[in-house]
């Protein structure tokens, strides 16, 4: 069985969540079974990068109309190197791009895509989450042909193993057949954020308030102890809508999707908005004075407690255990 992973990549690396999509794809099959595939004009030093991670092997698709993306060319090509390959999956990062090129290339080839998927179970089951994520349902391939599938980003947690590998894999270039005419859409100049733009996806360690916070005047308390751990600030909806903290830091499903190694929410009650943005994290630890707050349902310690009492003596433990 052949798994294709389609990596995807921002300023010459590849994407975070890429790897967390290879991490998916190893629920699929062994290491071995799997092909990443890397698109661009100049994809030598992609290519490189993941042939550095645990997979069977690299397809490097060139071609000059492929510098930049466009729907059409990305779609044109996968659908090219699958007709050659013939892989059982196809895998990708759940991201903006994908979303825009994947359903269309599914649709050329006469299957479905199961996007935003959070887990994969024996069978395999592909779950993907409903209602902003109230309920999960779960879906099955039941045809003869490949199946797509993309990854939820923070769902899946990349596979460490990058320097338990022997060798990197070998690495193969697919030319395709692309012609100018071919592409309708001409791309702009690439979106540019503010400087001020926080990536929250990338946190080794995030710490989050919520309205258990009272007030905007309240927030240095909070601020303080995220120094101390060298995490990111971040915060639950209200925080955001009330402008207490910029829309950038808001986590949740109408927020960004993280998965920190550790994710400390302070005075979050865990609706299930914010939960399904947050609760892929390694290790959760919870501060709320009701003890059935549903976020001590997904956390792995819970303190209850009055945050203005907890947060200061946990600030100041940090600090001495820093010294």
């Amino acid at each position: 069985m052949s798994i294709f992973l389609v990596l995807e990549e921002s300023g010459g690396r590849i994407k975070k969540t890429s790897w967390e999509a290879l991490a998916a794809a190893h629920r699929l099959g062994p290491a071995e079974s799997i092909t990443a595939v890397v698109i661009g004009a100049q994809t030598e030093a992609l290519a490189a990068e993941a042939a550095a991670r645990p997979v069977g092997r690299v397809i490097r698709v060139e071609h000059p109309l492929l510098a930049n993306y466009t729907p059409d060319g990305f779609s044109l090509v996968l659908e090219q190197l699958i007709a050659t390959e013939k892989p059982a999956y196809v895998v990708f990062p759940h991201t903006y791009q994908v979303r825009d090129y994947a359903p269309a290339l599914a649709c050329r080839l006469g299957q479905m895509l199961i996007g935003d998927v959070v887990a994969i179970e024996e069978g395999p089951r592909f779950v993907r989450q409903l209602m902003q994520g109230r309920l999960n349902g779960s879906y099955r391939h039941s045809g003869d042909g490949l199946c797509f599938v993309s990854v939820q980003a923070g769902a899946f947690r990349p596979d460490p193993r990058i320097d338990e590998l022997a060798a990197p894999a070998p690495i193969a270039t697919f030319t395709p057949k692309l012609d100018a005419a071919q592409i309708r859409t001409r791309p702009g100049e690439p979106f540019r954020g503010s400087e001020q733009t926080v990536d929250l996806g990338s946190a080794l360690r995030i710490v989050s308030v919520g309205r258990g916070i009272k007030d905007a005047q309240n927030l240095p308390l909070v601020q303080e102890l995220a120094a101390a751990l060298g995490a990111e600030l971040a915060a639950s909806r209200p925080i955001c809508d009330n402008g207490w903290l910029p829309l950038e830091r808001q986590v949740g499903s109408s927020g960004q999707t993280v998965a920190p190694k550790l994710y400390l929410a302070v005075g979050i009650s865990g609706a299930i908005q914010h939960l399904v943005g947050m609760k892929g994290s390694q290790c959760i630890v919870a501060i709320n004075k009701d003890p059935d707050a549903p976020i001590f349902e997904v956390a792995d310690y819970g303190i209850v407690g009055d945050l203005f009492e907890v947060v200061p003596a946990l600030t100041e433990a940090v600090k001495a255990a820093k010294q």
